[in-house]
């Protein structure tokens, strides 16, 4: 009697936890899900790219060696791009990114070197945070990056905008305001748990060297925030 007791109480409590969250997802599927549409390339995307680029002042993009942020208050980068190298920090731990050459990186906690299996491992880790985070920073200005694929395409809301579809298969429509500046972006990727999430965009800041940047991002009732933002 008590084992059946324990199991009924056991499964309950599985049924309690489970069917919201099955149900809280399945709403949210309905309500976000979009198939990924069909776009054109041509001209006219690539001069909807191009109108973007100017918008966010993409020159002074090219023209900025150094680039630093914080993610979330949970991790601070250091990004000098003409050197390709990245330092990452959070918690008690600090990495040094090579990002020509991965085996130069090194992992660091209290100012030590941590060398074989758990270097690796950390290294491994700031790698993965770096490319998922600098997404939010930085993704409108690699449309045109080698691999690249650019169309005019329409969400199933209306709304239409520059379908970017990278080497991976990993596809973004981007809506732009009159001036070619992104206010969302539908999501075809790993980020999205659902086919055609919605990020919004907002609180852009013009930094040090001209070029604009993002600090605000909103994924369904999550906020993404990117603060000391400095560029050089």
């Amino acid at each position: 009697m008590k084992l059946k007791k324990t199991i009924k109480i056991a499964l309950g409590v599985f049924a309690f936890i489970t069917l919201p969250s099955l149900l809280f997802f399945s709403y949210l599927y309905f309500k976000h899900h979009q198939d990924l549409p069909n776009g054109v390339e041509g001209k006219a995307a690539d001069d909807l790219a191009t109108k973007m680029l100017i918008a966010l002042n993409y020159e002074a993009y090219t023209s900025t060696d150094y680039i630093e942020w914080t993610f979330k208050n949970r991790r601070h980068y250091k990004w000098e791009k003409t050197n390709n190298t990245c330092e990452v920090f959070w918690k008690d731990y600090k990495i040094r990114l090579d990002l020509k050459d991965h085996s130069e990186s090194k992992a660091y906690v209290h100012g030590f070197t941590i060398e074989g299996e758990m270097g690796a491992e950390l290294v491994e880790k700031g790698l993965n945070y770096f490319q998922k985070d600098i997404f939010w920073l930085i993704a409108p200005f690699q449309v045109f990056n080698s691999g690249v694929r650019r169309e005019l395409a329409t969400n199933e809301n209306g709304e239409k905008g520059l379908l970017v579809t990278n080497k991976n298969d990993e596809s973004y429509l981007w809506l732009l305001d009159d001036k070619g500046k992104p206010i969302r972006v539908n999501m075809w990727d790993s980020r999205a748990p659902i086919d055609g999430l919605v990020a919004e965009y907002g609180s852009w800041q013009i930094t040090e060297t001209g070029v604009k940047l993002p600090t605000f991002h909103k994924v369904l009732y999550t906020a993404l925030k990117i603060s000391d933002v400095k560029t050089h």
